[in-house]
């Protein structure tokens, strides 16, 4: 099969160079039985090219079982993989075939690989490496013949960093690597998505279908689509049943777009993270020390202007001082570890300018007066603070965790984990 026949199999939209090429690797590593680990940001449609190896393999007679591993609790997900036998746990009423024995001879997609429990990846290295598995609540050894492909939107490496991901498993997984990369990186596809979901949406709905002017297409092919292609199709779902024109233009358009696509943190992100909600701790720190950049580069300018006072008088002007006043007491709010000059102090700090006529003079005063606050940069501190804030913000755990990037079990772990209230 051509890379075009398999785009229409699948109704797969597209004409983008790293599209096809993602496509033809699938087709070139089908035939083989080899580990295949699939990855990309979430939306960008990793679940179709498991189905695309396995249709183009000697197993396409096999199962093919597709796997959430996400969605599975972890008290479980032992059992639904590998099997139990009856009794070994409350509930277990009788055995239980597991999806690596229903699957013999046949392949597995295991989506969200990233979310498996350490002691489960314990056990699927185990299958990659030997093929043999073993129920819970059985000493039996079993043997399997399934071929695995695994997808995930985690940058794995950073979480084998951080401990939660085996090193081991990700290479035995990620024998042929398959990048599939976000819309905004595809931009000649970006048009054709909307047109094609807006057409659809057209005819379910009975209604004549919405059309793009010319200043609405290149604000859609700006925009950086964070959600891709599912992101698309629900703009083009909300526009189609939404607004009686049909012809939209750039300030409908915008009302779609949510704004905070302005939020970026360039160089210090990872590429495949960098512009995506999705943060690790390292990720999370990264940005926080950045807004501490830009805080403390405004409080120099700040401090630089009361150093010449408003009336070109020596010291710090009475605004200032009041300005000041603001600060500690802003400062003192939030952290009690912080050492703030007075007003007193600070005017007592700055000498008279005529005792230096260097116009450099206010500079070096700065830097001798110039704040220290002490923070606390616990990466688990800060973790609690913004799953807090999440939570207070979206009332949800689902809608709470789509902000934070993580899965709503893994929110769920972390606010038993931190006794979060």
């Amino acid at each position: 099969m051509t890379i075009q026949q398999i785009k229409q199999r699948f109704e797969i939209l597209g004409t983008s160079p790293l599209l096809d090429r993602a496509i033809d690797t699938a087709m070139q590593v089908a035939p083989t039985d080899i580990s295949v680990l699939v990855s990309g940001e979430s939306g960008v449609g990793k679940e179709v090219f498991p189905q695309i190896i396995h249709l183009l393999s000697a197993r396409k007679h096999g199962e093919y079982i597709a796997v959430n591993c996400g969605a599975i609790p972890e008290g479980t997900i032992d059992s639904e993989l590998f099997g139990h036998e009856k009794g070994s746990f409350t509930g277990a009423h009788e055995a239980r075939k597991g999806y690596f024995e229903v699957a013999n001879g046949g392949t597995i997609f295991l989506d969200e690989v990233a979310e498996l429990p350490l002691q489960t990846q314990v056990r699927l290295l185990r299958v990659l490496e030997t093929g043999e598995y073993i129920k819970v609540g059985s000493s039996k050894v079993q043997k399997t013949d399934v071929r695995i492909v695994a997808a995930t939107n985690v940058d794995i490496p950073e979480a084998i960093s951080r401990e939660k991901f085996r090193e081991d498993l990700y290479y035995r997984l990620n024998t042929v690597p398959i990048n599939l990369a976000p819309l905004r990186e595809r931009k000649e596809d970006i048009h054709l998505f909307f047109r094609k979901f807006a057409a659809d949406f057209a005819d379910k709905y009975r209604m004549p279908t919405i059309k793009l002017n010319e200043e609405a297409q290149g604000m859609l092919s700006s925009y950086r689509w964070p959600g891709n292609v599912r992101q698309i199709k629900n703009v083009a779902e909300q526009i189609s049943v939404i607004e009686e024109n049909r012809n939209i233009n750039k300030e409908v358009l915008s009302k779609y777009l949510p704004e905070s696509q302005g939020d970026n943190l360039p160089i210090l992100f990872s590429k495949s993270r960098a512009e995506t909600g999705n943060l690790s701790d390292r990720e999370i720190l990264y940005k926080i020390l950045f807004d501490m950049k830009n805080d403390v580069t405004d409080l120099k300018k700040l401090v630089y202007g009361m150093l010449q006072g408003r009336d070109g008088s020596q010291g710090v002007s009475q605004e200032g001082q009041e300005i000041l006043k603001d600060m500690i007491k802003a400062t003192d709010a939030e952290s009690s570890s912080a050492e703030v000059l007075k007003p007193e102090e600070f005017q007592q700090s700055v000498p008279a300018r005529e005792e230096d006529p260097s116009p450099n003079k206010s500079l070096e005063e700065m830097q001798e007066v110039e704040e220290i606050i002490e923070e606390s940069l616990s990466l688990q501190d800060m973790e609690i603070e913004l799953i807090q804030k999440a939570l207070v913000k979206h009332k949800s755990n689902k809608s709470a965790a789509n902000e934070l990037g993580i899965s709503e079990r893994t929110l769920y772990r972390k606010i038993k984990e931190y006794n979060i209230k």
